[in-house]
């Protein structure tokens, strides 16, 4: 399947773009070993402007230097200290725009995945969650600012689309400090879908 091209991740709306990746699938290839699923949770960041993004007010450091690039790349960050949570750079060059992969329903290498998550069988919790899915698929910080036209790291799309009444919106999650910005709706998942991240519904 053909992987999305540089056009895809530079439009300007990235919470559309964040509506656009729900059904895409998401694949790594680390050592050899291919692992992938389905997109089926997503939350937008809208830049400089939005409360929410580490690029609040145009926040630039050594960190968010990468949002800053065009999009079309991986934006991996360390959150807590402990999860590595994957985000996709959008819009074009200065303009930070991510949308950060929340859950994927796995599709392929699901024994390296369930290795790498320590668990005997395939249950929700094995990429519910951007952490989750984040240690799935083998992504930490060697696989930021990675080209999403690479080999290490891209998303493809094989034609799933989802109707709009299976596509539920609500606020983002654990973004409290973004004070009225916490409540946009910009947080996008599939009805019904059990590798969505709680809470859902």
């Amino acid at each position: 399947m053909p992987k999305l091209p540089y056009s895809f991740y530079q439009q300007e709306d990235v919470t559309s773009l964040a509506v656009k990746l729900l059904g895409k699938q998401l694949f790594t290839l680390i050592d050899g070993r291919l692992t992938g699923g389905t997109i089926v949770e997503t939350e937008a960041y809208n830049g400089i402007i939005d409360k929410a993004s580490h690029a609040y007010n145009g926040r630039f450091t050594p960190r968010t230097a990468t949002m800053y690039e065009a999009g079309g790349i991986s934006y991996v960050y360390l959150c807590y200290g402990i999860h590595h949570l994957f985000n996709v750079v959008t819009n074009t060059k200065n303009n930070p725009h991510a949308v950060l992969i929340r859950g994927i329903e796995p599709t392929e290498g699901l024994s390296t995945m369930l290795d790498r998550r320590n668990m005997q069988s395939i249950a929700p919790r094995i990429t519910a969650g951007p952490g989750a899915l984040a240690k799935a698929l083998g992504i930490d910080k060697n696989l930021n600012a990675k080209d999403l036209l690479g080999d290490e790291i891209w998303i493809e799309d094989n034609g799933i689309h989802f109707k709009p009444e299976y596509i539920i919106t609500s606020p983002r999650v654990g973004v409290d400090y973004a004070e009225d910005h916490a409540l946009l709706p910009w947080r996008f998942y599939i009805k019904g879908n059990k590798y969505v991240s709680k809470p859902n519904s």
